[in-house]
């Protein structure tokens, strides 16, 4: 009977969950609508010039400018971010699966944690001497800011699992690879989310500064050109939508985090 009660109490708790999430979300975006209320009160208060600060409205206007080409230049961004953050998804947990052999993470994690402190940034100029200036430049860019933060934080959870229940699995005749494969594994999965979400943030720096360097399409390229112009206004239009492709990918991350960890076991 007490279980019986107790059943549905649960249940409702559970329940309560995903619609107490609807007011949590609504003060979100209230916080950014009044924002860009107070910046526009604040720019025809004071007069502000456009060129220094221009109001909210002066920049969505610049998306009815088809010499802009927003969806062109917004579409090689994403595909730009999204490509290089998921080539560095596939790189760096196979890499971090190299973990499984105690040989190769002696010989090689040192090594991944030296590449890492490379300053990945100054890699852009020699990728585009390697490749010439493009799309798949600029992935590889991406790829490169992306791929450590996901690699040393999965090889990181694989070597963090519970000893004790390591030795019951030993004790219990289990193979290396059922110790793998049945724990290792899935205990690394909140670092693994942790570095995808980490390397999502990461990811629109890779695209934009390929495209500040060289490049004929994207928005950091057209930030470039409308600079020499004063157009502050298409530049910060710029800069939200990278922001928002920059949600995106974090979104990417964060779905199948929720879908696939309970939320104590996550790592924020």
């Amino acid at each position: 009977m007490d279980e019986a009660r107790s059943a549905p109490a649960s249940g409702a708790a559970a329940g309560e969950r995903p619609a107490g999430a609807w007011p949590r979300h609504a003060a979100i975006v209230a916080v950014h609508v009044a924002l860009l209320l107070l910046r526009q009160l604040a720019v025809d208060a004071f007069a502000v010039r456009p060129f220094i600060l221009p109001a909210p409205i002066a920049m969505l206007r610049t998306l009815a400018l088809a010499n802009y080409r927003w969806a062109d230049n917004t579409a090689v961004a994403a595909i730009e971010n999204f490509g290089g953050f998921g080539l560095a998804v596939l790189v760096g947990v196979a890499l971090a699966l190299l973990s499984w052999s105690r040989l190769l993470t002696l010989l090689l994690f040192p090594l991944f944690v030296t590449l890492n402190m490379i300053p990945k940034v100054a890699l852009g100029p020699l990728i585009i001497v390697w490749l010439n200036y493009g799309l798949v430049s600029n992935i590889l860019i991406t790829f490169s800011l992306c791929l450590f933060p996901i690699l040393l934080t999965t090889a990181r959870g694989l070597s963090e699992a519970e000893p004790d229940l390591l030795a019951l699995v030993r004790a219990l005749k289990g193979s290396r690879w059922q110790i793998f494969a049945k724990i290792q594994l899935p205990g690394a999965h909140p670092y693994l989310f942790s570095g995808m979400k980490v390397a999502a943030i990461l990811a629109v720096a890779g695209a934009v500064v390929g495209e500040f360097i060289a490049s004929e399409r994207g928005l950091g390229y057209l930030m470039i050109q409308v600079q020499s112009a004063l157009d502050t206004a298409a530049m910060l239009m710029a800069v939200i939508l990278l922001t928002a492709l920059g949600i995106g990918r974090y979104l990417v991350a964060l779905l199948p985090e929720r879908m696939c960890i309970p939320g104590d076991a996550r790592l924020e």
